[in-house]
């Protein structure tokens, strides 16, 4: 169920090896994440759980979730990237059927992140989808 954009980085993931290359792969996508406009971190974006700031502001149009977001720490922005490849363009009624534990599985991010890190994903994956759900 994932989408094209979240497949590459799982093909890309799949080429490299090492953990430290993949490491570095989620921050150059999170470098490349267009930055989020300091309008929106406001109280209500951020969310709560997430050991670094995060903020995600939801943006639904003609019925397709879309969002913007951003971090103050490079690997978290990566992440939020990576959370952008597997949701964004979907409709929102199918936000809540990605199993994003299983999908970011096979990216290996549940076995190296730290258990903050492991904790904000979670909390980042259950905004995103109690937005979707209330849309």
């Amino acid at each position: 169920m994932a989408t094209p954009a979240f497949e590459e980085i799982a093909e890309t993931f799949d080429f490299l090896d090492d953990w430290e290359d993949r490491y570095r792969h989620v921050i150059e996508l999170g470098k490349a994440f267009p930055a989020m406009d300091e309008a929106f971190k406001v109280p209500a974006t951020k969310v709560q759980g997430c050991a670094s700031q995060v903020w995600l502001q939801p943006v639904i149009t003609d019925g397709r979730f879309d969002f913007q977001g951003d971090s103050d720490a490079m690997i978290v922005k990566g992440l939020i990237a990576v959370l952008h490849a597997l949701y964004a363009g979907l409709p929102v009624a199918e936000v809540g059927r990605v199993d994003a534990p299983a999908e970011l599985a096979r990216l290996g991010l549940t076995d190296h992140l730290s258990s903050q890190r492991s904790n904000g994903l979670r909390a980042m994956v259950e905004r995103i989808r109690a937005v979707a759900a209330a849309a």
